[in-house]
C-alpha cells in the first residue's frame, strides 16, 4: 500500500491506496482546499540508510541495553 497525505495549515490526514488502486480520501471542511501530496517515505523498504550509519555496529545486547534505559528514562524520567 502507498500512502498519501493531504495538509491543511498544521493537520495533517493519511490516506492510502489499495493493492487495486483504489484511494480513500479523507472529507473536508467547506472552508478548506484539500492538498494531496505522496509520502516521501512510502514503505519500509525506502526508510533503509535515512537515519544514517554507526561507526561500529551493536550487539543485540547493547541494542537491548539501550532499548531498556531509553524505555525506564521515558516512563520515570532521568
Amino acid at each position: 500500500m502507498q500512502n498519501l497525505t493531504t495538509r491543511q495549515s498544521s493537520r495533517e490526514t493519511v490516506s492510502t491506496i489499495s493493492s487495486k488502486g483504489q484511494v480513500t480520501l479523507p472529507v473536508e471542511e467547506p472552508t478548506g482546499n484539500v492538498k494531496v501530496t505522496h509520502v516521501k517515505y512510502p514503505d519500509i523498504q525506502s526508510l533503509r540508510g535515512v537515519a544514517g550509519t554507526l561507526k561500529q555496529p551493536l550487539s543485540l545486547q547493547e541494542i537491548r541495553e539501550i532499548a531498556r534505559e531509553d524505555r525506564l528514562t521515558n516512563k520515570y524520567g532521568k
